[in-house]
């Protein structure tokens, strides 16, 4: 007779199981869950027993999934999310996570703008930790073990689950002495003359304004004198006259009011930014990712409004 799996323990097997074959090892299955390698091999065995079939074929230098094993994995998937949503349903508010969430933020504004909605998260729930990691590439979820990441910009993997959560408004400025007594351009066409620093995450040798009340749109042709993927780099390249730029309005804001940088072309902005929190689809929402969205849905939007405010008025002085 075969091995029930139907006890206790069936979905610590199960997710056992999933853990297995998105980390593509063992042993990184083992390190992702804090169990031992045994410890893993023996759930697999226990699972494959339980069901009388060979679920991965394991050699020396490679591991993959038999037939059954395919449609295991697919079906495990299912039953373990909806095994997350009854229990959201049933403990709702109540339930309080626990653990280590690690979440990949962009260098600056993981410094900045996205540091209180994660203090807000810590207090709320003492009993979490969070490795939070400044960098600007897309991690590999799995790889990395990763819960989730935000992401400023547009995501183009549509195999990734996004949650669009705002957008960072942005201002085109430079440092007074670069006009050189000159009036300040209220026109885009006017910037073409202008040299420029370049944030080439999101633009490198032109750059779209949209007018703020027609929604007019024209793209502006630039020669970067410098090209860099660092915000705070580029704040500082304008604030020393290097040329003119376009940068998240929270950024800018206090040089704007001290006077270091001036707006130019008042009535255009640059596009503004989309701010997305994504995961792998694959990945289990454990309660502690799933508070984590519900509280960066929260804050988020308020907190970029915000910034738009105060940069904007900043702009006005």
């Amino acid at each position: 007779m075969r091995e029930s799996i139907f006890g206790a323990d069936r979905f610590q097997l199960l997710e056992t199981f999933v853990r297995i074959v998105e980390a593509g090892s063992l042993s990184a299955a083992a390190a992702q869950l804090g169990a031992t390698q045994p410890t893993v091999s023996r759930r697999l065995q226990a699972l494959e027993r339980a069901f009388g079939v060979r679920l991965i074929q394991r050699s020396t230098h490679a591991m993959g999934l038999t037939e059954e094993g395919q449609r295991c994995y697919e079906r495990a998937l299912e039953l373990l999310k909806s095994w997350q949503t009854l229990e959201g349903d049933v403990h709702g508010a109540s339930q309080q996570p626990a653990g280590t969430l690690r979440v990949v933020a962009p260098h600056a504004f993981g410094q900045d703008q996205f540091i209180e909605p994660l203090a807000d998260y810590l207090r709320r729930y003492p009993d979490m930790r969070v490795e939070w990691l400044l960098h600007d590439r897309l991690p590999d979820f799995i790889g990395e073990n990763i819960d989730c990441a935000i992401r400023v910009g547009h995501v183009l993997d549509p195999s990734l689950v996004a949650i669009r959560l705002g957008e960072v408004p942005r201002l085109v400025a430079c440092a007074p002495a670069l006009l050189q007594g000159r009036a300040v351009p209220e026109h885009p066409s006017d910037l073409t003359d202008l040299p420029w620093v370049a944030l080439h995450t999101f633009y490198r040798e032109d750059i779209t304004l949209v007018h703020r009340r027609t929604g007019e749109r024209v793209r502006v042709e630039i020669t970067p004198r410098l090209s860099t993927d660092g915000l705070y780099a580029v704040a500082k390249a304008m604030r020393l006259g290097l040329g003119a730029g376009a940068a998240s309005s929270w950024a800018l804001a206090p040089d704007l009011v001290a006077g270091h940088l001036v707006h130019l072309v008042p009535e255009w902005t640059a596009e503004p930014l989309p701010v997305y929190l994504i995961y792998a689809p694959s990945r289990l929402q454990p309660v502690r990712l799933r508070r984590f969205i519900d509280i960066m849905k929260e804050h988020l939007p308020a907190e970029l409004q915000a910034s738009q405010a105060t940069a904007l008025s900043a702009a006005a002085l």
